[in-house]
């Protein structure tokens, strides 16, 4: 498996990367590469779009204009895309952008938000997830950015669940479910795709809760003895779910992070703020 190299700059295009292809930059990925990183002309980095794998790529100048990316070798493949769907209900703006950095980072292929009866926010900015899941990728050496719903009611959500989704099973985190080893739990479920669910900060009310346990797609698992926040069962959950259904299951070796920045900006996501 090849190692990340955390110490090259990693930048997401959205154009497509194949060998000698020139990749125009945006002013903000100007900006970020020649004023914040201080390149310059046939400096290094690593380019990635989410469909085509990891490519070395080097600044293309003309005098004092940036004419853009010149595409080299490709460093990685892309790997096989994940299936984990995370189903949530949006937080406030610092705790969600924590949120979907960590589920991005815990490898989710697709951001769920819904409305819950209690939840406390009734609106996302997709465009700011989207931001904080590049970064995140960015980041951490990860090839895929999840795809974001837009937001959908909890209700309508789980009553077609099965004429859209066929047979993914939602994994539902309840915190007044009977205390158990989740991970047994996981562990029994037969193969299909999952779908986690974690609820708003001031967690499901009673017809929420006796709708989702009425399901038989539906899983209750239990987070422990203690009451988590929602952005920390979040990435408890996650961790969960990925260790008994799955990539951690047969995970061949784990990233080094040798070498790795401990300060300083780390992506354009991130001076962009």
């Amino acid at each position: 498996m090849h190692r990340y190299d955390f110490k090259a700059h990693r930048l997401f295009v959205r154009a497509g990367l194949a060998p000698g292809v020139r990749v125009e930059l945006d002013r903000g990925q100007v900006n970020y590469l020649v004023n914040v990183l201080r390149m310059k002309d046939g400096d290094d980095l690593i380019v990635f779009n989410g469909r085509d794998g990891e490519w070395r790529a080097s600044l293309a100048t003309e005098g004092r204009r940036v004419q853009g990316l010149l595409v080299g070798a490709m460093v990685r493949s892309q790997p096989a895309a994940s299936d984990l769907h995370y189903i949530f209900a949006p937080l406030k703006q610092a705790r969600l952008d924590y949120m979907v950095e960590k589920a991005v980072e815990m490898g989710v292929a697709r951001l769920r938000p819904v409305i819950t009866q209690h939840g406390q926010v009734g609106r996302i900015n997709r465009e700011r997830m989207e931001a904080n899941a590049i970064e995140a990728a960015e980041q951490c050496g990860i090839l895929a950015i999840p795809a974001i719903d837009e937001l959908a009611s909890l209700a309508d959500l789980v009553e077609g669940w099965t004429l859209a989704e066929g047979d993914r099973r939602i994994v539902f985190c309840d915190e007044d479910h009977e205390a158990g080893d989740p991970h047994d739990v996981l562990a029994r479920l037969a193969p299909s795709p999952v779908a986690l669910l974690v609820g708003p900060e001031g967690g499901f009310s009673e017809d929420e809760r006796a709708g989702l346990l009425a399901r038989p797609f539906v899983t209750p698992i239990s987070l422990g003895p203690r009451i988590l926040r929602a952005d920390t069962a979040a990435v408890a959950a996650l961790a969960l779910v990925q260790a008994a259904l799955g990539d951690w299951k047969n995970a061949v070796s784990a990233p080094s992070d040798a070498g790795r920045p401990s300060s300083g900006p780390e992506s354009m996501a991130e001076i962009a703020g």
